[in-house]
């Protein structure tokens, strides 16, 4: 799909050809960025005329290229794409499917024959292209081998022959490396991938021998850090002037607020660029490249078989985060923790956005500090988030206005930003979810006791055991004291216990002494802490024995299902509540705060009931 077919037609031009860059969601008015990275600059404030002129004579029309034997070879209406934002493309007959950006699959085996099988897997899995990584073969023979992946390759294939200085493998000679790279060019490789610091010469060396469908991407890669913006401009620019037609930065994520420099850059980029920040903290901008300019993304074909820290599976990116769906309009939600990368919340959000159409995808966001984090992420692009442990609390200070029941809580899960002044709005659906969930528990025990009467609530005049006294302790307290029940408070630290327990007249108790704690028989257990949570698996807040005094044991951690409290408790004869009882109740809930849509509670229990 070279730029002079006379069968491609762009209905909408991709932004690099526009004479200004397209309005960034990302703008100094909404992205707020810390003082150390100010001034906010945009390229076009960075670049003199001439080089602004220069460069967009420069620019790439159509990004993705296939060769003609490529295009007849793997063309599929389902899973051929074009890179850039809001731009669909005609091939002959054949409309193409709208996405702004591309998926990448590493190519990282010993062998040649490996590396052609991968490939396969790439096509199959819903790739676009794969990058080969000449330095992971153990047996190279170049002139041989490069014709046998070419050839055999069923997606276009972008080369890489990392040295070790950049992050890769490779040690030998120089000279030997770049020849190899020539001649994948030579032999009909779309793209190969050559390091800034010898893309001049490398770039000069080509002059007048590049095919029509080939792309030279510079790249640079910094393992440390992020730098600021102006830093990234600079290096952007430079990176232009060597000569490349697709820009490629990769950075690391110290702290998520650090992914919207990235953001900043490719949202005003002048050519195709490729920015991605590496680690988990900078996991959504590879999910996310597709709202904010980016030429592609990098997804395995395998969970842990990565390239970069930080990769997501083609699988994940197409099947969990909805990839292909992502454009500039999509509005993106998020699960806020420390740690978050268990969550469930992705996955049950993103398949019920899509189930009712709602332009919004919903991203794990591995948050150090809560306000930070708000203050930098303040645009309308980013609507609503889940507030996991240990942020709840914080995230009531952090809100513009806050639900009575949650400011009662004294702890918010749910965050709104209210589209028409951007202020942030506070709900707790934790205690609505957990309650929910153990008075059902109640209603199904055989015991008929269990249940005072048809009108009042299983939990009157129950001793209710809370295990902690965060934001989901604070929530199942204030609840079941809402419910006529006689709550404790056991916390690790006594003095948060204390604290809890007089703020809704409840009673105080170390943890430490909870097993010895049996005033009566039939009372109710309900933990609230990360303790069982994978990968802490054997871990449980109370011993087996003491059990046997409760008629009923919840337990908030639903990674795994069952954990080590509930099994136990199950073997002493108590009735179980598993957290994703919990889980499912507060995120419907969720669902209806951030899209005022009707909750497909039916899908929700169906996704959960997976795990």
């Amino acid at each position: 799909m070279a730029s002079s077919s006379t069968n491609a037609r762009l209905t909408n031009p991709p932004p690099h050809l526009l004479s200004t860059p397209r309005p960034s969601p990302t703008s100094v008015a909404n992205l707020r960025l810390p003082a150390a990275d100010f001034p906010l600059l945009f390229k076009s404030n960075l670049f003199s005329s001439a080089e602004l002129s220069s460069l967009r004579i420069r620019s790439v029309p159509v990004p993705v290229v296939f060769s003609d034997r490529r295009l007849l070879r793997s063309m599929k209406s389902s899973n051929v794409y074009v890179a850039s934002d809001s731009m669909e493309t005609e091939i002959g007959s054949q409309k193409l499917a709208k996405n702004p950006s591309l998926i990448c699959a590493p190519v990282m085996a010993d062998s040649v024959d490996k590396m052609v099988v991968e490939t396969c897997k790439a096509q199959d899995l819903g790739a676009d292209l794969v990058e080969i990584r000449l330095d992971s073969l153990k047996e190279f023979n170049p002139l041989e081998d490069l014709k046998i992946i070419i050839q055999k390759s069923p997606l276009p294939t972008l080369f890489t022959y990392r040295p070790k200085w950049e992050g890769g493998q490779y040690e030998g000679d120089e000279k030997e490396r770049l020849d190899v790279l020539r001649l994948a060019m030579e032999l009909g490789a779309e793209y190969i991938d050559v390091e800034l610091q010898v893309a001049s010469e490398f770039i000069k060396s080509i002059k007048g021998k590049k095919p029509a469908n080939f792309r030279v991407i510079v790249s640079s890669h910094n393992y440390e850090s992020t730098p600021s913006v102006e830093d990234l401009n600079d290096l952007a620019l430079r990176i232009q002037q060597s000569g490349a037609d697709i820009v490629k930065i990769a950075t690391t994520a110290v702290d998520i607020i650090d992914v919207a420099r990235m953001f900043h850059l490719t949202s005003n980029a002048q050519v195709p660029t490729i920015g991605l920040v590496m680690g988990e903290r900078g996991l959504m901008s590879r999910i996310l490249c597709s709202k904010f300019g980016g030429y592609l993304t990098f997804g395995t074909i395998e969970s842990g078989k990565v390239s970069a820290p930080g990769q997501p599976t083609i699988k994940e990116l197409l099947d969990l985060y909805n990839f292909r769906r992502i454009g500039p309009d999509t509005k993106v939600y998020g699960i806020i923790g420390k740690p978050v990368s268990h969550s469930k919340s992705p996955i049950i959000h993103n398949q019920a956005f899509k189930s009712v159409d709602f332009d919004g995808v919903y991203v794990h966001l591995l948050v150090d500090d809560l306000a930070s984090f708000l203050k930098t992420y303040s645009s309308s692009d980013f609507a609503g988030f889940s507030c996991t442990i240990p942020h709840k609390e914080a995230a009531l200070k952090c809100c513009d206005e806050v639900d009575p029941l949650a400011k009662s809580i004294g702890a918010v899960n749910t965050i709104l930003r209210r589209q028409s002044d951007g202020k942030l709005l506070g709900y707790n659906t934790d205690c609505i979810g957990s309650i929910s969930a153990i008075e059902d528990g109640l209603r199904r025990s055989s015991d008929p006791s269990s249940v005072p009467s048809s009108s009042s609530s299983p939990l009157a005049g129950k001793t209710v055991v809370v295990i902690g006294a965060g934001g989901a302790g604070k929530a199942l307290a204030y609840g079941a004291k809402e419910k006529g029940a006689k709550v404790v408070i056991a916390n690790r630290t006594y003095e948060r216990a204390l604290e809890l327990a007089e703020a809704i007249g409840g009673r105080a108790l170390a943890l430490k002494d909870l097993d010895n704690f049996h005033p009566e028989d039939g009372m109710v257990l309900a933990n609230t802490t990360s303790m069982g949570m994978q990968p802490n698996v054997n871990e449980t807040p109370i011993s087996k024995d003491a059990l046997k005094h409760y008629a009923l044991v919840f337990d908030a951690v639903y990674t795994p299902r069952i954990t080590r409290l509930l099994r136990e408790a199950e073997e002493c004869g108590a009735i179980t509540v598993s957290g994703s009882e919990m889980f499912v109740r507060q995120a419907y809930e969720q669902f209806e705060i951030f899209t005022g849509l009707p909750a497909p509670k039916e899908l929700y229990w169906q996704i959960m009931s997976k795990y």
